[in-house]
């Protein structure tokens, strides 16, 4: 990957598919990911948090509104300057850095909560980046991830049917002729992961504990009735957590140094 200073095509359409939402449309979200998190950490104005990846910047936003020290990396210049325009409109200036997150220094043991939703997948070298993530967390420090799954029915990635299934050579020519060839310079997915792959490189770098999207769904708020039998099934037989995380939406972990 590398930082591109003119305008991509994927960026334009990201943009204008999330320009009409407000902060507060982000106020559930965000609920979502510290709930998680505050499972294995305090979250109080003491703690520094990284998210990777910021999208339209609202999350960096909502932090700093909320009292909480949040720093913002993103490879694309346009969402940046998206961002702070976003952050005026609350007159709140967002901690937020044009950064190339396979290169950017992370620093040793400087975060407390890193978040990385639905960034990875875009990282090329991400095995070598998720290191530096594991480097730059403090011990006890949780990382909040959430990604592709390669055998979701359907992909939040691109709708096509079963796209997360097709070979990567296949999925770059189907997204390179759909929406021309600067897709491949920012907006490609180069990895649909797997819980199994996932697991065995969180528990390589040494993450002492590594929660699964079985583990951290609150039951009490799934409104399906079956939804609620299978997921608290799986939580007691190994053979069906597999296959539930198998066709999940996404691959989501929370994981602690």
């Amino acid at each position: 990957m590398q930082i591109h200073q003119e305008e991509l095509s994927d960026v334009n359409r990201y943009i204008e598919k999330k320009s009409h939402l407000t902060l507060e449309d982000h106020e559930a979200i965000f609920e979502s990911y510290m709930k998680r998190v505050r499972k294995f950490a305090t979250v109080n104005s003491n703690i520094e948090i990284l998210e990777i990846g910021i999208g339209t910047g609202w999350f960096p936003i909502m932090c700093k509104a909320k009292g909480l020290s949040c720093k913002g990396l993103e490879i694309s210049p346009r969402l940046v300057e998206y961002a702070r325009e976003f952050g005026r409109r609350y007159r709140i200036d967002p901690d937020v850095e044009v950064a190339n997150i396979e290169t950017y220094d992370l620093g040793h043991e400087r975060y407390d909560v890193i978040i990385a939703s639905s960034v990875f997948e875009h990282v090329e070298n991400w095995k070598e980046t998720m290191r530096k993530v594991y480097d730059s967390l403090k011990p006890g420090g949780v990382l909040f991830f959430e990604s592709t799954n390669k055998f979701s029915l359907v992909s939040g990635e691109f709708d096509f049917p079963l796209y997360g299934w097709l070979p990567d050579k296949w999925r770059y020519r189907l997204r390179v002729a759909r929406q021309g060839p600067d897709i491949m310079n920012l907006g490609i997915d180069f990895h649909q992961f797997t819980y199994p792959l996932l697991r065995n490189v969180f528990r390589s770098l040494g993450f002492s504990r590594i929660v699964d999207r079985v583990s951290l769904a609150d039951v009490d708020t799934i409104v399906s009735w079956w939804k609620r039998f299978l997921v608290r099934s799986a939580r007691h037989f190994a053979f069906l957590r597999e296959l539930v995380l198998l066709f999940a939406e996404t691959t989501t972990f929370v994981c602690v140094k």
